[in-house]
């Protein structure tokens, strides 16, 4: 073997090796910065966007319904009134009547982003300044409310992203995507936090002031893009705003039909990819060194000298992905399981370079290069 392919395959090898190493110390700064403890307690109110049943809906709303606050608010939006997440909403509403919440009826959505467009109309119709957006897929503690309040007394915050433990429902492809995201997926937000800031927004539950999202350009400037929840975060940052990323973890539960076979994994996997490459391209383009297995393999076949460097990279892979999954997030993770998803990962991150379709809730879009989209089908 020429000693330039020796070179360049021992710096792919020493380039995995140190993003694993920068995903532990990312992980031990983060968990080194202790929550804060909540001083007052401003009333907030929390968005709940809502389409169809996803799996655990009545159990994973009731959470919300069950905080440990003094003052809150729960708003609901479908887009219309037969949607079967209204029935589950009221039977809850009637079991918590000292719960002030509403069900709002979004109508069909002029843009793209049907999300967006419900998050614009509660936002209009919610009382309090500060605000949690949550998915239907998350699970919660009491103390989420508690926890928003005590970092937001911070006054320089304005966006707070909630990192997630991924929760696999029994099928295999759910095993593993879950695999990843309690893996590389927060290692990767971890590492940018620590070394240019919180510069964008991530997952399922997202707080901001009402004020800091009307000085970005309110949900209208937001409509357009595929990553809505990056966008805030990255517009919020650009115009002098803090972001940052929370001390509470959430329960982020995939046991829905995008986890349940192959095919429909793969498309909501490619959606996820193309998406992330045209929200932080350079970003995208680091994530090769995030998967140091099938990189280590590869060197393996191709330089088997250097096995004592690849061995020493797929153990510095274990212990990051140990350290993330169990410290981070509390998350158990099914350790036979991460080589594959390291391998399958690497395919889809392949694949996220080629096209500029997704498939999104039945529906088939088109995604721009500055990371906007619109509707196909």
């Amino acid at each position: 073997m020429g000693i330039v392919l020796l070179t360049l395959l021992s710096a792919l090898l020493l380039g995995a090796g140190i993003s694993s190493i920068l995903s532990i110390v990312a992980a031990v700064r983060y968990l080194a910065a202790r929550p804060k403890h909540a001083g007052e307690f401003p009333p907030i109110s929390i968005l709940k966007p809502l389409a169809g049943l996803d799996a655990g809906l009545e159990s994973n709303l009731r959470t919300f319904f069950e905080q440990n606050y003094p003052s809150f608010e729960i708003l609901f939006a479908v887009r219309d009134a037969s949607d079967p997440a209204t029935a589950v909403v009221e039977e809850l509403r009637a079991e918590y009547p000292q719960v002030l919440s509403r069900m709002l009826i979004a109508g069909e959505p002029p843009y793209s982003n049907a999300k967006v467009h419900s998050l614009d109309r509660m936002l209009a119709a919610a009382r309090n300044d500060l605000v949690v957006m949550s998915d239907s897929d998350t699970r919660v503690t009491p103390e989420l409310l508690r926890t928003i309040a005590a970092e937001f007394q911070d006054s320089k915050i304005g966006v707070a992203t909630c990192p997630y433990r991924a929760i696999a429902g029994p099928s295999l492809w759910s095993r593993l995507e879950a695999t990843g995201l309690n893996t590389d997926f927060m290692a990767g937000i971890l590492v940018a936090r620590m070394i240019e800031g919180m510069q964008f927004a991530v997952g399922p539950t997202i707080a901001a002031r009402r004020g800091v999202l009307e000085s970005i350009g309110g949900f209208d400037r937001l409509k357009d893009y595929l990553a809505e929840d990056f966008v805030m975060g990255k517009f919020a940052a650009e115009a002098g705003h803090g972001v940052m990323l929370s001390s509470y973890v959430i329960e982020h539960h995939i046991a829905g039909v995008h986890s349940q076979d192959f095919k429909h994994n793969a498309a909501h996997r490619l959606r996820w990819m193309r998406s992330t490459r045209r929200s932080r391209p350079w970003g995208y383009a680091g994530q090769f060194f995030t998967m140091p297995i099938p990189i280590a393999l590869l060197i393996l076949g191709l330089a088997p000298r250097l096995w004592i460097a690849a061995t020493a990279v797929i153990a510095a892979r274990f212990i990051a992905a140990h350290v993330i999954s169990s410290k981070v997030l509390r998350a158990r993770i099914p350790w036979a399981l991460l080589p594959i998803e390291d391998l399958l990962g690497f395919f889809f991150w392949i694949a996220g370079f080629f096209g500029n379709t997704i498939q999104w809730r039945g529906r088939r879009y088109r995604v721009f290069p500055d990371g906007r989209f619109e509707q196909l089908t």
